[in-house]
């Protein structure tokens, strides 16, 4: 992706996520974390509920991380409390769902001696793209104060689509399904507590959010399809409230909605700009309650996109 296209894609995850609202106000959640908000979701999982929602999978040997939150000071507390969970001292390990800053730039905040595991496509996409969408989150006002000694580092273990983790007692399995909201989108799924951590991909009553240049809402509906089988209890997303494993079908069912009307659209000859105006007009009178719904006519331009490779 060319450096002018990743600031375009840098601007439209940032207002899709901010839009003219405040973060908080369009329940996404605090973006200063808080252990306050700590919360056990499963016998082994924990959550720190905010922007984003960060996972905690504790083991016997290791407490896994998923995600930074946005800057080093956010990045200190979570490991401050995975360090509380670490009751016997277990070491720590940090992944993250995907490249864009509030899920991977709070890295700097971890004690050395962590270890970080992504997926390589993520870790190729953060190398390429991730300078533009810094740079556009350090310009937003209510990115800005968190934004100040936000880093991107590299991954010390890269894994191509699947990496097995033993934490003791309990393990977390990491999946790079292919490209759906971004192209180094990461699964976690915990077997022992039956629950993913799917990052944006699925979500609670939010619309998706087609990012990069070769995603679309097909590519999207087969990482799903992917998830599917994994036939989870618990959904613990990036962003927004958590729930059970019908969000999986939730997430399928909106976007296959939105390929087939974007492909009829298309069939009939319709240009692109206009089928996105009038999907979102239709979903925002059937989709009631779901957030993010300015993100249809993006969505929109990759099923177009997609139809024609």
């Amino acid at each position: 992706m060319g450096a002018k296209l990743a600031g375009a894609m840098a601007g439209v995850v940032l207002a899709a996520v901010v839009g003219g609202a405040s973060i908080a106000q369009q329940g996404f959640g605090d973006a200063k974390l808080s252990e306050a908000n700590l919360k056990q979701v499963a016998p082994h999982t924990y959550v720190i509920m905010g922007f984003p929602n960060i996972g905690l999978v504790v083991g016997e040997k290791a407490v896994l991380v998923v995600d930074t939150g946005l800057g080093n000071a956010n990045g200190a507390t979570i490991a401050g409390i995975a360090r509380k969970l670490a009751t016997k001292g277990q070491r720590l390990i940090l992944t993250t769902t995907h490249f864009h800053p509030e899920h991977a730039a709070g890295q700097g905040g971890f004690p050395a001696g962590t270890q970080v595991i992504r997926p390589r496509v993520q870790q190729d996409e953060m190398d390429k793209e991730g300078a533009s969408i810094m740079s556009a989150f350090s310009r937003a006002a209510a990115m800005k104060p968190f934004m100040q000694d936000a880093v991107l580092v590299k991954a010390d273990t890269l894994f191509d689509t699947e990496q097995d983790l033993d934490l003791g007692g309990v393990h977390a399995r990491l999946y790079w399904f292919g490209p759906a909201h971004t192209r180094g989108d990461e699964i976690v799924y915990v077997p022992e507590d039956s629950l993913i951590l799917p990052g944006d991909v699925v979500e609670n009553r939010i619309s998706p959010n087609i990012i990069c240049g070769t995603c679309s809402p097909r590519k999207w509906i087969e990482v799903v399809d992917q998830i599917a089988k994994l036939n989870p209890e618990r959904v613990v997303p990036d962003h927004g409230d958590l729930g059970g494993g019908a969000l999986v079908g939730d997430e399928r069912a909106f976007l296959a909605n939105l390929d087939a009307q974007a492909m009829t659209l298309k069939a009939q000859g319709i240009p692109a700009d206009e089928a996105g105006k009038r999907i979102q007009t239709q979903f925002e009178r059937i989709y009631v309650g779901w957030q993010g719904l300015g993100n249809i006519p993006q969505s929109v331009q990759r099923a177009y996109a997609d139809a024609r490779q």
